[in-house]
């Protein structure tokens, strides 16, 4: 059985083939899973907040989908990674409590989906899959070999993408 590196909520980690990456617990967070195909390694960020420039004081780059995304890139870059290969995969983002009014603070998990397919395409990853939105948790496993995003919810079938 493959090591699996876990990574907690706030943070971000690498791994390389045969290893996998996991993340627990995901609700309105959002988990931003990026891989080089070639080399079979990838890594995974846990970003809670979709813009670091809307906190002050803010010193967890990896808490945010704008730099969380930045320093997950310069990571895989410098275990050889090529940035022109990269693809990536994104799980997460859910309104998990129900609200009358719509406004950004309770948009959390939308926001950071937005945040994260902005961040991607500016800096020309594509997107591969998604699983995002709807009102359940998440938890993920990617795997950087296959690119396989597996996803765990409680009361629903496992699925991958």
């Amino acid at each position: 059985m493959a090591n699996i590196v876990k990574v907690g909520m706030a943070d971000l980690n690498v791994c390389k083939s045969p290893e996998g990456i996991t993340t627990l617990g995901l609700g309105s967070c959002v988990g931003i899973c990026i891989r080089d195909p070639v080399l079979k390694i990838g890594g995974m960020a846990h970003a809670m907040l979709p813009d670091s420039r809307q906190i002050e004081h803010n010193s967890n780059r990896a808490k945010f989908v704008n730099t969380g995304v930045e320093d997950l890139v310069k990571k895989l870059v410098a275990m050889g990674g090529r940035q022109a290969r990269f693809e990536a995969k994104i799980a997460g983002g859910a309104q998990m409590f129900a609200f009358q009014n719509k406004s950004d603070m309770t948009r959390v998990g939308e926001r950071n989906v937005e945040a994260s397919k902005k961040k991607l395409k500016e800096l020309g990853i594509p997107l591969k899959a998604q699983d995002t939105g709807l009102n359940y948790g998440r938890t993920i496993i990617f795997y950087p070999e296959t690119g396989d995003l597996v996803i765990r919810s409680a009361g629903k079938p496992e699925k991958t993408i």
